[in-house]
Protein backbone atom coordinates (compact mmCIF):
# COMPACT_ATOMS: atom_id res chain seq x y z
CA UNK A 1 0.00 0.00 0.00
CA UNK A 2 1.48 3.41 -0.95
CA UNK A 3 2.30 5.87 1.80
CA UNK A 4 0.68 9.26 1.69
CA UNK A 5 2.06 12.28 3.43
CA UNK A 6 0.23 15.39 4.47
CA UNK A 7 1.17 18.59 2.64
CA UNK A 8 2.92 21.15 4.81
CA UNK A 9 0.64 23.32 6.92
CA UNK A 10 0.35 27.04 6.22
CA UNK A 11 2.60 29.00 8.61
CA UNK A 12 -0.33 30.20 10.75
CA UNK A 13 -1.51 26.66 11.41
CA UNK A 14 1.98 25.22 11.76
CA UNK A 15 2.71 27.83 14.44
CA UNK A 16 -0.60 27.06 16.16
CA UNK A 17 0.12 23.33 16.03
CA UNK A 18 3.53 23.90 17.63
CA UNK A 19 2.04 26.05 20.40
CA UNK A 20 -0.66 23.47 21.13
CA UNK A 21 1.94 20.70 21.20
CA UNK A 22 4.08 22.74 23.60
CA UNK A 23 1.08 23.41 25.83
CA UNK A 24 0.08 19.76 25.81
CA UNK A 25 3.60 18.78 26.83
CA UNK A 26 3.37 21.20 29.74
CA UNK A 27 -0.16 20.01 30.56
CA UNK A 28 0.99 17.36 33.00
CA UNK A 29 3.01 19.95 34.90
CA UNK A 30 0.61 22.94 35.09
CA UNK A 31 -3.00 23.46 36.04
CA UNK A 32 -5.76 23.01 33.49
CA UNK A 33 -6.98 26.64 33.73
CA UNK A 34 -3.57 28.00 32.77
CA UNK A 35 -3.36 25.63 29.83
CA UNK A 36 -6.81 26.71 28.62
CA UNK A 37 -5.77 30.37 28.94
CA UNK A 38 -2.65 29.80 26.83
CA UNK A 39 -4.60 27.80 24.27
CA UNK A 40 -7.23 30.54 23.95
CA UNK A 41 -4.49 33.12 23.50
CA UNK A 42 -2.79 31.02 20.82
CA UNK A 43 -6.10 30.46 18.99
CA UNK A 44 -6.99 34.16 19.17
CA UNK A 45 -3.59 35.09 17.73
CA UNK A 46 -3.93 32.53 14.91
CA UNK A 47 -7.43 33.72 14.03
CA UNK A 48 -6.32 37.36 14.11
CA UNK A 49 -3.69 36.62 11.44
CA UNK A 50 -6.32 35.17 9.10
CA UNK A 51 -7.87 37.48 6.52
CA UNK A 52 -11.40 37.64 7.98
CA UNK A 53 -14.12 40.29 8.04
CA UNK A 54 -16.88 40.88 10.54
CA UNK A 55 -20.43 39.75 9.83
CA UNK A 56 -21.51 43.42 9.72
CA UNK A 57 -18.89 44.30 7.08
CA UNK A 58 -19.83 41.23 5.05
CA UNK A 59 -23.54 42.14 5.10
CA UNK A 60 -22.77 45.74 4.12
CA UNK A 61 -20.73 44.55 1.15
CA UNK A 62 -23.54 42.17 0.17
CA UNK A 63 -25.96 45.11 0.10
CA UNK A 64 -23.55 47.20 -1.99
CA UNK A 65 -23.14 44.32 -4.43
CA UNK A 66 -26.92 43.81 -4.69
CA UNK A 67 -27.43 47.52 -5.49
CA UNK A 68 -24.62 47.46 -8.07
CA UNK A 69 -26.07 44.33 -9.70
CA UNK A 70 -29.54 45.92 -9.91
CA UNK A 71 -28.08 49.08 -11.42
CA UNK A 72 -26.09 47.03 -13.95
CA UNK A 73 -29.23 45.15 -14.98
CA UNK A 74 -31.07 48.45 -15.52
CA UNK A 75 -28.22 49.83 -17.62
CA UNK A 76 -28.05 46.65 -19.71
CA UNK A 77 -31.77 46.99 -20.51
CA UNK A 78 -31.30 50.65 -21.48
CA UNK A 79 -28.30 49.83 -23.66
CA UNK A 80 -30.11 46.99 -25.42
CA UNK A 81 -33.05 49.32 -26.09
CA UNK A 82 -30.77 52.04 -27.43
CA UNK A 83 -28.89 49.57 -29.65
CA UNK A 84 -32.15 48.30 -31.13
CA UNK A 85 -33.05 51.85 -32.18
CA UNK A 86 -35.70 52.35 -29.55
CA UNK A 87 -36.25 55.44 -27.51
CA UNK A 88 -33.90 55.69 -24.51
CA UNK A 89 -35.57 54.75 -21.25
CA UNK A 90 -34.84 57.26 -18.50
CA UNK A 91 -33.16 55.93 -15.40
CA UNK A 92 -35.22 55.92 -12.24
CA UNK A 93 -33.91 58.26 -9.51
CA UNK A 94 -31.26 56.69 -7.31
CA UNK A 95 -32.25 55.95 -3.74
Amino acid sequence: MPKFSMPPLPPVFADLQQKVSDLMAQGAQGPKAEMEKHLRTALAAAIERLDLVSREDFEQQQAVLARASAKLAELEVRLADMESGGRPVPLPPSA
